[in-house]
């Protein structure tokens, strides 16, 4: 059951991050200028991603294998709600962040915020598909 234990331990940090990003990183960066907040918009993109695309993964396998050696269902439902964030981040998310990405700190304006605005709305999709991994692998372990 270690693996069920491991992939609860995954979402869980893998929903903290995102409800983090999207509720407090989010409200503090919208404090600042159009310029400052691009200026901090990039990196905390490539810091963010590097922790929860590997999260994801590594969720969606635990869960794979903690539904293989118990039989429960609702790990491979936990387990699916991880890996729909990539498919969520390569078709929905990722034009944005292309858009922002190539756009220059001199050339930040109301319409970078705009889409810093719109980058929150597609990525608290990912603070959902989180706590709905979260909830299943608790309660697939919860029927122990």
């Amino acid at each position: 059951m270690l693996a069920g234990h491991l992939a609860l331990v995954a979402a869980a940090i893998f929903f903290g991050v995102a409800f983090y990003v999207g509720f407090a990183e989010q409200a503090a960066r919208l404090s600042l200028d159009d310029r400052a907040l691009l200026a901090e918009w990039k990196p905390a993109y490539k810091r963010g991603y590097a922790i929860q695309a590997p999260l994801a993964i590594i969720g969606f396998i635990l869960g794979i294998v903690a539904c293989w050696q118990t039989g429960r269902l609702i790990f491979l439902a936990g387990s699916l709600s991880m890996i729909a964030n990539w498919p969520w981040t390569i078709f929905a998310i990722m034009p944005t962040n292309a858009v922002l990405m190539a756009t220059s700190l001199d050339d930040a304006n109301a319409r970078t915020r705009e889409l810093i605005v719109r980058w929150n709305l597609l990525h608290s999709v990912r603070i959902i598909l989180g706590g709905i991994a979260t909830v299943a692998f608790l309660v697939a372990l919860s029927a122990a």
